[in-house]
Parts: structure tokens; sequence; C-alpha cells
């Protein structure tokens, strides 16, 4: 790929292709036996454990009690839930199509085939792309998360009910007791790990792996499929909240050995010289490759009302992709005898090409748009000299910022200045709570008075606002220890003024960098595993930026050349105000 420049397939689907080429299809180098098997099943429930740890939870606790705006808000979940609702329809008309042109008469193992979407391909490809943290990334995940799970789900009980073992459906519940309980046993005692992890124990991967084991041991116990286990594993993994490290490590494992073999080993197996030699198969190749691409199509309906157009197509290209449960529902049925050996190349064909061009179209239309980009939500309480500037100066590509006001005098004066004042009617719970106040990853208190910022602070905390900020007139120690305790931070004009003065005696040009138009003093934490392990010296725009310290795990490091940056990294830095937005961009976007 990198010989012949080829940037817009995925390596998933290389993968699939090398397999293709060095399978029976052509060359015949590689055969399956049980060996190179063990590697090619550890890799697909590997990539379900992280297809499972890739489910953003935050995403369904977002408080719906939003103020409406001009700007539209994108709720991934709900988006997600009608596209496919909209999918399973489309999927069944398909399906009974199908039988009606005599070509396939298994209504329901059409409608699974059809509306499954390949978790694995869509995950790789947001992560190549690096937008699997944006609103678009998120929907098009949750889109696949449910073309994944759902289709398990039937095809457990398309077996069950198929194989004369209908009345065992109900054990499948206790895969999901097992879930709450192995999340709940190692809630508590995982953070006590996260303390003592050293390079030689490594006890969150152990961790980890005696997850997918257990899961995927109970799964095949109950009659559930084995990778519907994988998947449950990989989500109490998430829930309990793995540091990036863990999961870089854990990506590294699966996407760096045993992923790819399952994905060549699926190229491997498929043989298209027999296929292709088949009069019918041939005439069911492309009605199934239409069949597949066209029930998707109402995930671009829905897309549209959400996401410009250029990125719904792109988006509904990428759900196109259909694999990963095509093959062991494939599997179920040939062992059922409710398909034949022709049939199920067939289909399996079908897949493939409908699994190369998904995100080959999906790459040539995506284009990340301002809309797409998250914006850290910022909100102040209270309208004044100090927080009115602050408010007009925070950029608009970075922060969404709110303020409210229950002084009427104020919002009338400040309303033309700020592009987002709400008018409320007290400063208490319920009239912030109903104007959407704490809906915010970072509040700050800044009315004139301590103790109203103090209990606004505290009731932002106990309403879950990840960062609060409260300022403080008079800090006497009292209150200062106060807000400490409940994890606040403190701002106090005089403390500012004063160590501003002393570092401009100490250092005279630090006034000169504060009041600087053309640059300026940032922050960043490091989130994209693409510049992670890397040294400094090598980072691609370290010449449009001076880093002068880090801080990681609460230490202050001196960064020099040779440091090695990890995730997590607080790097703070001075760049020009035209480079900053672009670095910003590449050290903290999640991928």
């Amino acid at each position: 790929m990198a010989r012949l420049n080829i940037s817009t397939i995925p390596t998933a689907v290389a993968e699939i292709i090398a397999g293709i080429i060095l399978g029976k299809s052509f060359l015949n180098i590689i055969a399956s036996n049980s060996e190179i098997t063990m590697l090619s099943n550890l890799g697909v429930t590997l990539l379900m454990f992280l297809s499972g740890m890739e489910i953003n939870f935050s995403l369904f606790k977002r408080d719906n009690k939003k103020k409406k705006s001009n700007a539209k808000e994108v709720n991934p979940p709900k988006v997600a839930i009608l596209s496919f609702v909209l999918v399973v329809i489309f999927a069944a008309i398909l399906a009974i199509i199908l039988k009606l042109l005599g070509l396939f008469s298994d209504i329901m193992l059409a409608t699974i085939i059809f509306s499954t979407v390949a978790l694995g391909i869509v995950i790789a490809t947001l992560k190549e792309k690096e937008i699997l943290s944006r609103p678009i990334g998120q929907t098009i995940l949750l889109t696949a998360v449910l073309g994944e799970v759902v289709p398990l789900l039937l095809l457990t009980i398309y077996a069950s009910i198929n194989g004369g073992n209908a009345g065992q459906l109900w054990l499948i519940v206790l895969l999901f007791v097992a879930a709450i309980f192995l999340l709940n046993r190692f809630r508590g005692p995982y953070h006590w790990f996260n303390k003592i992890s050293k390079s030689t124990t490594q006890l969150d991967i152990r961790l980890a792996f005696f997850l997918i084991f257990t899961l995927v041991t109970v799964a095949e116990r109950v009659g559930a499929e084995n990778i519907l286990g994988a998947f449950l594993a990989g989500m109490v993994m998430k829930l309990l909240e793995p540091s990036e490290a863990t999961m870089d490590k854990l990506t590294s494992i699966g996407y760096g050995f045993f992923i790819p073999v399952f994905f060549i080993m699926t190229g491997v197996n498929l043989n298209l010289r027999s296929l292709l030699t088949n009069p019918s198969a041939l005439m069911l190749i492309p009605i199934l490759v239409i069949f597949l691409l066209v029930a998707k199509l109402p995930v671009f309906v829905v897309y549209r009302r959400n996401f410009n157009l250029r990125n719904s197509w792109a988006g509904t290209f990428l759900v196109m992709t259909t694999i990963t449960i095509v093959l062991p529902t494939l599997q179920v049925a040939r062992k059922l005898h409710a398909i034949s050996a022709t049939q199920s190349d067939a289909f399996t064909l079908a897949a493939v090409i409908v699994c190369i061009l998904g995100p080959i179209l999906f790459n040539a239309r995506f284009k990340l748009t301002i809309e797409d980009k998250i914006k850290e939500r910022v909100n102040i309480i209270g309208t004044n000299l100090m927080t009115v500037p602050v408010a007009q100066e925070l950029r608009d590509n970075w922060y969404n910022v709110k303020m409210f006001t229950h002084l009427k005098n104020n919002y009338d004066t400040y309303k033309s200045r700020v592009a987002k004042l709400t008018l409320v009617d007290e400063m208490n719970e319920s009239s912030l709570e109903k104007s959407g106040a704490f809906n915010a990853d970072l509040l700050v208190a800044g009315l004139r008075d301590d103790e109203d910022n103090i209990r606004i602070g505290h009731l932002a905390k106990t309403k879950g606002v990840k960062r609060v900020i409260v300022s403080l007139i008079n800090p006497t120690p009292e209150r200062v220890k106060r807000v400490a305790d409940q994890g606040i931070e403190v701002f106090n004009q005089f403390n500012v003024e004063t160590s501003v003065l002393r570092s401009l005696i100490e250092s005279p040009s630090i006034l000169k960098i504060l009041n600087d138009t053309q640059n300026g003093l940032y922050e960043v934490t490091v989130r994209n595993h693409r510049y992670t392990g890397q040294k400094l010296m090598n980072l691609e725009f370290i010449d449009k930026m001076t880093i002068s310290r880090i801080r990681r795990d609460d230490k202050w490091l001196t960064p020099h050349g040779n440091t090695i940056i990890e995730p997590g990294d607080h790097v703070i830095f001075t760049a020009k105000v035209k480079d900053v937005t672009k670095i910003r961009e590449e050290l903290g976007r999640e991928n």
C-alpha cells in the first residue's frame, strides 16, 4: 500500500485482500490449520473486546433538558437507534423480496445478514481517520455497535430455535448477570490495581484477559455466541475506567498481532475459484451486493438531519460494511443445514465486496467540519467586568461558552456582547438546573459573593461537572479548605495580581507574553495515540512550539528533546496563535 501510495483502503480490508491473494483463491501459500485457527479465533475475540471498549458511555448520561439554541446539538444514541431500526425494517423487506425471487428462502437468516455492520472495520476506519471521539464518529460507532450486537442476539435466538434448544434461551440472561457481577466485583479493587501495577505485574492487562476468558466461557456454556461474551467483557472493562496507557497496551496487543490474523484468514478461507465457476452463484452475488447496500440507505435519511450532505453519505457508506457477523452467521447456518455451500460462499464474497467498497467511499467523501469538532462546554455564572471579557476572548473553535445571570440590568447590558447569555430567575439549584447551567465540562462561578460561588461550585460538583472554578474575593483559609476538599479550583484576583507583579519584577518579559496577541501560553492533554511513545524532537510541528513544562501524574517534568510522550501528559507550551489550533487538535484529539 505504501509503495503504491494507497491510503483510501483501511488496513483491515487490505488484510482481507492479502488473505484472498495468499489463500486458496490464488497463490494457495497459506492453508488453515489448528494453530492458525486458534490465533484467528483469538483475533476475533480481541476484536470484539476492543469494540466493547470503544463505546463512550458518557453519551448515554447526557441531560436531555438542554436549553434550545441556534447551534444544533447532536444526540448520537438517538440518531444511531433510529437509523438501525429503519435498517432492520429494510433488511426484512429485502429478505422477503429475495424469497419471492426464489433465490433464498430463509427470511430470518437473510434479515440478520442484511442488518449486520462490520464493527471491527468501522472502528479501524474511524481510528485511522482519527474521528472516533467526534459527534459523527460516535454516531457511526453506535450505529455499528447496534449492527453487531442486535444481529448477535438474533443469531443466538435463530440458532436456538432451529437447533431445537428454544427452551434454553432464557439462559442468555445469565451472561448479562455475570457481566454485571464482574463489574461490581472489580470496580473497587481496580483502583488499587492501578496503584501497584508495575511493568512486571501488568495487573490491568491480566484483569482484561480474565474478563475475556470468563465471559466467553459463560457465553459458550449458556448457548450464546462467544463473541457476544467478548463484547460484554470490553464493555465491563470500559466501565472500570481504564487509563489511557492500559487502553493503548490492549489496542497494541490486539491490532498488533491477533486481529490481523483473523482478517487475513477470512480472505484465505474464501474460495473464489469454485465460486466463480458456479453460474447460480454468479447470478446471486450482484443481487446480494445491491441488497447489502440498499439495506443501509435509511441511515442517510437520519444522518442528513444531523450532519452535512457530504458526511451523511460518507457515514452511510461506512455502515454498509459487513463481514464480522456474517461469517459466524453463515457458519451457524451451515451447521443447521439452513444454507448451501454455494449460497454461503456467495454471501461471503458479497460481504467482502461491500466491505471493500464502504471504507473506500467513506474515505473519499468524508471531510471533518467545524460542526463535527468537539468543543469544551464552558458555563460561566455571573456577568461582570471580570467574567464577560474572558467569555469574549475564549476561542469559538475550542470552547462552547454560555453565561448565566439573575440580574435583569446585567442581562440588558451584556446580551448584545455575549452570544449565549441566559437570564435565570434565581441563583438556586432548581433555576440553574432548569436553565442547563450544569450541562458543562467546566463551570466558573464568578459572582461577587464568595458564599454564593462556593454554594454553586458545590452544586456543580454534585451534578457531575468535571471541572469547577470559583472566584473568591476574600479567600480565608477556612473557605479555601472547604473548596479544596470538594476538588474545586480557586481563582483569586488579588493573588493573581500579586503573582503577575512578582513575575514582572523577576522576569520583565512575562508581561509581554501575557499581553502578546500573536503568541500565547497554552496547555493540551495528549490523547492522540499517534504521538504517544514518540520523542519530543520527532514531533512534526515541534519547530512551531516551545514546550516549557510537562505535568505527568501530578508531577512536573522538565522536557528535553529525548523526552518520551505518554498518554495523558499535560503539555504547557508557547506558540503563535495561527499554529495553536492545529497543535491542540493533533495532540488532544481522541482516537
